[in-house]
């Protein structure tokens, strides 16, 4: 959440980051417009919130559930919600703290954005979690890795 917070700083803003990404843009791509490279910077910046705020997740989610080694519990949804919910207020303070950077544009679309990200690190813990069977029985006594016809 710190490194989060300092990217919402002046020195990470678009801007600055445009001196990096849109010359080795215009380097890769030498006849493509001004306004495709733009673009691109965009979206890159854009999949770069969505990277972050997925890695958050799966950490807050380390957090509530406390795995050990051989964890026997099965993967709860609940403890997952738990961390998205987490990671929707934070990037909500994020964008408030933008108000008060003057080169930072805070907008409710990255908030969704972040929200969407912590869902597909979820996501991605949970299938990752069902190949290598890393959760354990259910409740009921189950193997929810089992399907039963």
């Amino acid at each position: 959440m710190s490194l989060i917070f300092v990217g919402s700083s002046d020195a990470k803003s678009y801007t600055h980051s445009s001196r990096l990404i849109e010359p080795f843009l215009h380097w890769l791509f030498p006849h493509m417009t001004h306004a495709g490279i733009e673009a691109i910077h965009h979206v890159i910046r854009k999949c770069c919130h969505l990277t972050e705020y997925a890695i958050l997740a799966v950490l807050l989610w380390r957090a509530v559930r406390k795995p050990a080694r051989r964890d026997p519990r099965p993967w709860s949804w609940r403890q997952a919600i738990i961390a998205v919910l987490i990671v929707f207020l934070y990037a909500s303070t994020d964008e408030f703290h933008q108000m008060f950077v003057p080169s930072r544009t805070p907008m409710v679309s990255d908030v969704f954005i972040d929200t969407s990200g912590a869902i597909a690190g979820m996501i991605v813990l949970w299938i990752t979690g069902r190949m290598f069977k890393w959760w354990g029985k259910s409740e009921n006594g189950a193997d929810p890795r089992r399907r039963t016809s």
